[in-house]
């Protein structure tokens, strides 16, 4: 199934703890159908020491986020995606607002 968030692109969360804030996309979990944003869904974990990490501590790290509570940003603002395939046979991701282009799925049929 083709999603309609990928890798590097810029989102926007629609609902939830964290309604309104923005990132980027770090990872794609395709099994959960969830997604890891940059600065979004923050939690600090007490890590032990141990040899890899000898002073151990508190770290910060992104939790996922649904892929369902997410949406791109198009001139400043989320919107939804709709999916068109092109006369070369090349699919590609749309913004329903502005009709932008976010991009390419996959290439043309040979």
């Amino acid at each position: 199934m083709a999603r309609h968030i990928r890798k590097g692109d810029q989102v926007v969360v629609n609902s939830g703890d964290h309604k309104g804030m923005t990132g980027e996309v770090l990872e794609v979990l395709t099994k959960s159908d969830k997604v890891l944003v940059k600065g979004v869904n923050l939690r600090t974990k007490h890590v032990r020491k141990t040899q890899l990490n000898p002073q151990g501590g508190v770290i910060t790290k992104e939790l996922p986020i649904h892929i369902s509570n997410v949406n791109p940003v198009v001139d400043g603002k989320g919107t939804r995606v709709r999916f068109e395939t092109k006369s070369d046979g090349s699919k590609a991701r749309v913004a329903v607002r502005g009709g932008k282009t976010l991009g390419q799925i996959r290439g043309a049929k040979s």
